[in-house]
This record gives structure tokens, C-alpha cells and sequence, in this order.
């Protein structure tokens, strides 16, 4: 099979496409012939040892895929061959074939485009987890996204107007926040050319926001968090700006305000049961058409490190999707 590998860490340039043996599942491993893989900024930052998770070299990258069970191993009971599947793996996707804990691996519908498939989970199930879990958001809240035309962002977007919150979309260029405008917000803000501050003290009557989703972190934090409501909350999601932020502490007792973490994938380890419930909402609102995912680009194995690419310099919008010669579009 091939496979997209990390042999030191560098650059997405520096990953190569290699021919490796079949892997074998184990006890409650499941083996999948993967047709599409989601790309996600934690990719762009375990190929440099940047991200907490450091798996040994060589290794593929890659944490969410769609594809089709090939064999199941020893006391895998809720899974057969043939059936269509997401897993979830950390890393590994990048590749034609994957081992993955059974636990992991979840049935969809046989109709579901993989590419939405493997696009789906990982975003939405985070900005639902933001909104819903540690927000507790409220209908006809104010919900600033910060980076709002990139996958979590778009999602959260989509997500907070569904909930029935008024949504003010923060993202650096006209075209990214014209998608914004297309998927629900009901302002825009133009970071790259606007007050950040000053804009949103307008758009709320000075009384600020709610809640603010933050994939982004840099400079954009400390100026968001000093617009926050009283009592609002503010989601740290990823630093996709690169640079985490430092928060002067005098700013939530001032403003009342919490600074809530949001780690789907511990979430998701610990809490099994909720996000159980979180996923199948989504995969309700998806099948009813309530939400649509927005592909901004797809493109095959070979050209991952283009993909991954892609995501980092932000010049993507909704997600990046790579796929297999399996996949059957």
C-alpha cells in the first residue's frame, strides 16, 4: 500500500510517498481501506514536533479518514467487512490502508460522500462541543468566531445560528467572510482592515460579546477577550495563528468572564457517552441538510504535503480533504 510519511520531522515539503506492507488489525483493531482523509492544522503541527501528541518516526499523518472495514481483529463485535466507516487516529490516515482501535471507528450511512464523511467529525463535533458543553450557549447570544472561514470557524458559525445565537464573523479577507455571510453570520468583521476592538464595541451597542470561539490565538485574543460580555465565555480552541497568547489575568476578573478550554479529543476519550450523543445530533442535522460542509479543495495522496499546506498559510476555506484511489468520485 502507499502512504504519505514523516521520516524527520520538517516541513509538510519534506514528507515522501513511500510503498509499505499491509498492516494487520489486532485484538479490537479494525483494518480500513481509507477513501478519504480530512486535513486539520494538528497535521501541520506533528509533522515539525510541534503538537503535544509525538508519535515515533516514521510515521503518516493524518487523524480523520472515511473509508470501508477490510477485516476486523479479535472481539470486534459492532463492525464486519464492507461496512463504511470514520476513525479517528491521531495520525496514520495519510495512507491507503489503517489500523485503528475499534473504539474509534464508527458506521455511516452507506450514501455519505467520504470526503464529507471524513471532513465531518473532527470540526463540527468541536465547535458543538465549544457551544454546547463548555459555552452553554443560549439562545440569542452573541457568538463571535475568530478565524471563521476555517474549518472549526465555519463550523462554529453554521453551528451558533443553528442554536439560534446571532453570529459576528471575524476573518481577513472579503471572500473568506462572504462564505461566513453564505453559511449564517449576521456581521462581519474584516480583521485585516478593521478595528477589531472598535468594530465589534459597535456591532453591540458597546456591550460586547457573549461568547468568543478562538481557533486562532495571537494577537487576536487579548483584543477579543477585552470586548467580552460580562460573564461571557471565551473557548480557546488551537492557535492556528501560531503564536499562543499571553492574557493579562486582570482581564476575567474584570469582566466576570471564563476562559473555558476546549480538547474534543480528551472530551471524547472521557466522556464517551456525551459525545456519543453530540455526534449523532450532527449527523441528524446533516442527513435533514441543516448543515453543509464546505470542501474547499480536494486533492489525492500524492499531494497531502500540497494539502497540509494549504491548511497552515490559511489559504484554504472550510477543509482540505485528501483522498485514495479508492475514493469513488
Amino acid at each position: 500500500m502507499k502512504a504519505i510519511l514523516c521520516k524527520n520531522y520538517g516541513p509538510a515539503e519534506s514528507l515522501v510517498l513511500e510503498d509499505l506492507p499491509t498492516p494487520q488489525p489486532g485484538p479490537k483493531q479494525v483494518l480500513i481501506r481509507v477513501t478519504a482523509a480530512g486535513v486539520n492544522f494538528p497535521d501541520a503541527l506533528i509533522i515539525q514536533g510541534l503538537y503535544q501528541f509525538k508519535p515515533p518516526l516514521p510515521f503518516s499523518p493524518g487523524g480523520e479518514l472515511a473509508g470501508v472495514v477490510e477485516a476486523v481483529g479479535e472481539n470486534v463485535h459492532h463492525l464486519k467487512a464492507g461496512d463504511p466507516v470514520v476513525a479517528f487516529t491521531g495520525w496514520g490516515a495519510f495512507a491507503e490502508q489503517v489500523v485503528a482501535d475499534a473504539f474509534k471507528v464508527f458506521p455511516v450511512p452507506a450514501d455519505l460522500d467520504p470526503a464529507v464523511a471524513a471532513s465531518f467529525v473532527m470540526t463540527y463535533a468541536t465547535a458543538y462541543h465549544a457551544l454546547k458543553d463548555r459555552a452553554q450557549l443560549r439562545p440569542g447570544e452573541r457568538v463571535l468566531v475568530l478565524g471563521a472561514a476555517g474549518g472549526v470557524g465555519l463550523a462554529a458559525v453554521e453551528l451558533a445560528k443553528l442554536m439560534d445565537a446571532e453570529v459576528i464573523a471575524c476573518a481577513s479577507t472579503d471572500e473568506k467572510l462572504a462564505l461566513c455571510r453564505e453559511v449564517g453570520a449576521d456581521q462581519l468583521i474584516n480583521y485585516s482592515s478593521e478595528d477589531l476592538k472598535e468594530r465589534i464595541k459597535q456591532l453591540t451597542d458597546g456591550k460586547g460579546v457573549d461568547v468568543i470561539v478562538d481557533p486562532v490565538g495571537g494577537d487576536y485574543a487579548e483584543q477579543t477577550l477585552r470586548s467580552i460580555a460580562w460573564e461571557g465565555r471565551y473557548l480557546v480552541i488551537g492557535f492556528a495563528n501560531g503564536e499562543i497568547p499571553k492574557i493579562p489575568l486582570n482581564l476575567p476578573l474584570l469582566k466576570g468572564c471564563a476562559i473555558l478550554g476546549v480538547f474534543w479529543g480528551e472530551f471524547a476519550m472521557r466522556q464517551k457517552a456525551i459525545n456519543q450523543t453530540n455526534i449523532l445530533e450532527l449527523f441528524g442535522w446533516l442527513r435533514e441538510g441543516k448543515l453543509k460542509p464546505h470542501i474547499s479543495a480536494r486533492l489525492p495522496l500524492a499531494r497531502a504535503a500540497e494539502a497540509i499546506q494549504l491548511l497552515a498559510s490559511r489559504q484554504a476555506t472550510g477543509k482540505v480533504v485528501v483522498t485514495t484511489d479508492a475514493y469513488p468520485g
